[in-house]
């Protein structure tokens, strides 16, 4: 049973749902869908269904338009160069952009075709040409650019999401490589050496190792295996209230629950860190600036909903070819995965 909160915690929680509720449909469609499928992992309501639809119809089309082209290697070459361009101009972007440059075309492999099909595999679902794309993964060396040192420190938390991604859809399984490459990279030994940017970095990748290992707060991970993450939160747990921001504060806590940790004193004190972030007069965790823009700042809402309203169950899916609110209306391009490999609700 999940420790209760605090009904100033319950408050700032349904405040924020109601926020984002309100305007729901005024995001942008992926930030819908990922507020949508965490709600419904979160509570199995169908109600949430439709925006996962909603993130399903933009994941497709755009599986279609880069999976259906992989034979042009010119087309890969320059879907690879504006993936990177779209990176940005700030100090992470360019270390992201340096880090890149031995291997450009990682990026299309792995944040766009990993990204989109993932999430069609998530739903019970393959997309558009799906064994061309697989085939094509299968064959190119995602090691080199996962474990490289200097890749780690641009973006920590998103090449686990790849290493995961990949293992889900068969492509390969990278995770023992990885956990030492990023061992390797931050020794907890050298914490002391870490800028604040390096610190958040750090974190955040290790708690995508539990995320990612849950299948996105679709079922409860081994505490056991992730002791070594747990038992580091804890230990530096005050550096992380003072060093981290909300967003990264709220996956620390959640990391626990995930791990069935419902007591451990880390969630209380990331549930407060929520209330103290808290904007009353927007409804609304802001940025660490304190932009209250709702798409910007729904990915740091949402989780600080999560981690003061966890549930007893998650649930998986959504199976959108087996929901009624949603099996009439799927796009053409995706079908349901051979029987048996998507779990039935």
């Amino acid at each position: 049973m999940a420790q209760p909160a605090t009904s100033q915690q319950q408050d700032v929680a349904n405040r924020i749902q109601q926020n984002l509720e309100d305007h729901l449909y005024q995001l942008p469609p992926r930030v819908q869908g990922h507020y949508g499928i965490r709600m419904y992992r979160m509570t199995g309501d169908d109600k949430y269904a439709n925006s996962a639809l909603v993130d399903l119809y933009a994941v497709t089309n755009s599986q279609a338009w880069y999976a259906c082209q992989l034979d042009d290697k010119e087309f890969v070459k320059q879907a690879s160069l504006t993936a990177i361009s779209k990176l940005g101009k700030g100090p992470r972007a360019k270390a992201r952009k340096k880090a890149l440059k031995p291997f450009p075309e990682f990026i299309f492999y792995t944040d766009v075709l990993l990204r989109f099909a993932s999430r069609i595999d998530e739903f019970g679902l393959t997309g558009p040409c799906h064994n061309k794309m697989i085939a094509m993964l299968k064959s190119k060396d995602l090691k080199t650019g996962l474990t490289d040192p200097a890749m780690i420190e641009s973006w920590a938390a998103q090449l686990i999401n790849y290493v995961y991604w990949a293992k889900q859809l068969g492509v390969g399984d990278y995770r023992q490589e990885y956990k030492e490459a990023f061992l390797t990279t931050y020794p907890h030994s050298e914490d002391d050496k870490l800028s604040k940017a390096q610190f958040r970095n750090k974190l955040y990748g290790m708690t995508h190792f539990v995320f990612a290992a849950s299948e996105y707060y679709q079922h409860q991970v081994s505490a056991t295996e992730f002791t070594w993450i747990l038992d580091y939160f804890d230990a530096n747990i005050e550096r992380i209230l003072t060093d981290a921001t909300p967003d990264i504060i709220a996956e620390v806590g959640i990391s626990f629950l995930l791990a069935g940790k419902e007591d451990h004193k880390v969630v209380a004190k990331t549930r407060d860190a929520m209330v103290k972030a808290f904007n009353a007069k927007e409804n609304i965790i802001p940025s660490p600036r304190g932009n209250p823009d709702l798409a910007l700042g729904e990915h740091r809402n949402v989780l600080a909903m999560m981690l003061i309203n966890w549930p007893e169950t998650l649930h998986k899916g959504p199976y959108l070819a087996e929901l009624k609110a949603t099996k009439k209306y799927l796009p053409k391009g995706v079908k349901p995965k051979a029987d048996g490999e998507a779990e039935k609700k």
